[in-house]
Order: structure tokens, then C-alpha cells, then sequence
């Protein structure tokens, strides 16, 4: 009796073919890998950098945000609230030493003056990212000579009443129709709790200036001193009504520039018949 012959069809071999599956040797696997790891050395750090450079404007949008909620919670309650930092050896709800207190004068008949922290959610969170922290709370519309004296009559007079707290940062207080004082809370990153004021000058910092009887406000950059000398030159007010960032150089120009853009558009004039 012969022996069969199995014969495989063409059918046959792509049906294995199909079933095969791809392997790859040690030798692609580890480039590969070592591909991944240099891509991933070059791309993390840049974005780390890039998030670390958002940490102060993004903070100072959060807490322009916050002093909105301030004062329409005001408003909605009809009571006095005050934001505020963190004294010496004081914590904020975080179990920090940089986040904004927000209080309110729970009882002005039988308990005037006395304010209670605030912590429902809204007035509780992570306002300032990374190493941001309020250095300075000016108080009293910004104007040349605040910027340069680094005092007001405001602030002289307050001071005097809220003994308790540091000069360089007095708590701002929301009425009962949530309007307030104006004020400028100067944001810095990255610079140590006992710096000197006049040292502030070395770290990047962003001031959110509020307007307590509108509720506007806006995030500028410190002026330059030259920026100082054009403004009181023109006798111009040292408030741009805009977010400014931009660490060039303003010149003329360009405050004229910026000045127009804050104009209403002019009414075209009606045709006569």
C-alpha cells in the first residue's frame, strides 16, 4: 500500500500567514525604548516650564474671579465680607501660608466688627498655584505718587483701626451692597515670605488691580520707573482699564494706542434730509 501525499494548497499557506504573528527582536524592542526616553527628556522639561511660566497669570485670574464671588456674595447676603492673607504663624483652610481668607461679619448688631472665615466651597480652594503668594495690598486708586510713596491716606487711616494686621497687607472689606475700596494686590512667584518690598523688584509679579465700586478689575504688570515719568508727563492715570502683561517698553505710542481701544466707537453722524 503507497504512502498519500499531503499536498498544500496556496489557501493553506496564506490562512498561516494570516495566523503568524509579528515579533520583533531584542535589538528593535531596545531602540525603540531608547527612541521614547530621549523624546520623552526633551518635551517634559519644556512643558514643565511652560506650566511653571502660567502659574502667576493663571493665579491672578483665579483670584480676580474670587473677588467677583466676594462681592456678589456681599450683595446676596447683605453683609460685610473682607478678604484677607494669612499673618504670621496663621494658616489658610489649606493647611498653607499663601491662600486668600475670605470673612464675613456674621452679626453686625451684636457682634460689629467681628468676622467669621467663610468655608463653603467658593471661598475655599487652591486660588494661588505653585510658589505664588500676595506680597502687597495697596489700598486707594493707583496713582503715581502711591507707586512711588508706597502709602496712602486710606491705608494711614485704616491702619489705625486694624492694628492686628500687616501694614503691607491690610484686608480689603466688601460692604453689604458689595462695593469696596479700590485696591492692588501685588502677586510674586517664587520669592521668600520675608522679602523686603523694595526687593520685589527681582521676582516676576503680576498686580490685580480692583475697582471696588464697579467690581471691575484687571491684571497689569509693575510699571517700569521711565513708564512712571511718561505717565506723569502727560498727566495720564496709571490705570490702563486692560490686561496688560507685556514686558516691552511702553512708549508713547503705545499708551495712545491702548488708550483708544477703551474709546466707544464714535456714532456716525445721521444723514440730513
Amino acid at each position: 500500500m503507497g504512502h498519500r501525499t499531503s499536498r498544500v494548497s496556496p489557501g493553506d499557506i496564506k490562512r498561516a500567514e494570516a495566523h503568524r504573528s509579528p515579533a520583533f527582536t531584542l535589538l528593535e524592542v531596545s531602540l525603540v525604548i531608547a527612541i521614547l526616553v530621549v523624546i520623552t527628556a526633551m518635551v517634559v522639561p519644556n512643558l514643565y516650564d511652560e506650566y511653571r511660566q502660567q502659574e502667576l497669570p493663571g493665579s491672578a485670574k483665579q483670584f480676580r474671579a474670587l473677588l467677583t464671588l466676594v462681592s456678589a456674595n456681599a450683595a446676596f447676603d447683605g453683609k460685610r465680607y473682607r478678604v484677607r492673607f494669612p499673618e504670621d504663624d496663621e494658616e489658610d483652610p489649606l493647611g498653607g501660608d499663601c491662600q486668600p481668607l475670605i470673612e464675613r461679619e456674621d452679626d453686625p448688631f451684636l457682634e460689629p466688627d467681628v468676622f467669621n472665615l467663610v468655608t463653603d466651597p467658593w471661598a475655599v480652594g487652591k486660588t494661588f498655584l505653585g510658589g505664588v503668594w500676595c506680597a502687597e495690598v495697596r489700598l486707594g486708586r493707583p496713582s503715581i505718587k502711591r507707586l512711588r510713596e508706597r502709602r496712602s491716606e486710606i491705608e494711614d487711616a485704616i491702619e489705625e483701626e486694624l492694628e492686628d494686621f500687616s501694614p503691607e497687607r491690610l484686608p480689603l472689606v466688601f460692604e453689604p451692597d458689595g462695593t469696596a475700596e479700590w485696591a492692588t494686590f501685588v502677586l510674586v512667584a517664587d520669592a521668600p515670605r520675608e522679602i523686603d518690598l523694595e526687593q520685589l523688584e527681582d521676582y516676576e509679579r503680576v498686580e490685580v488691580i480692583y475697582e471696588g465700586e464697579t467690581g471691575l478689575a484687571w491684571l497689569q504688570r509693575p510699571f517700569y520707573e521711565v513708564e512712571l515719568d511718561l505717565f506723569e508727563e502727560h498727566n495720564w492715570p496709571v490705570v490702563l482699564r486692560r490686561d496688560f502683561l507685556d514686558p516691552r517698553e511702553l512708549t508713547e505710542d503705545d499708551v495712545l494706542e491702548l488708550r483708544d481701544w477703551d474709546r466707544p466707537a464714535a456714532t456716525p453722524p445721521k444723514d440730513t434730509p
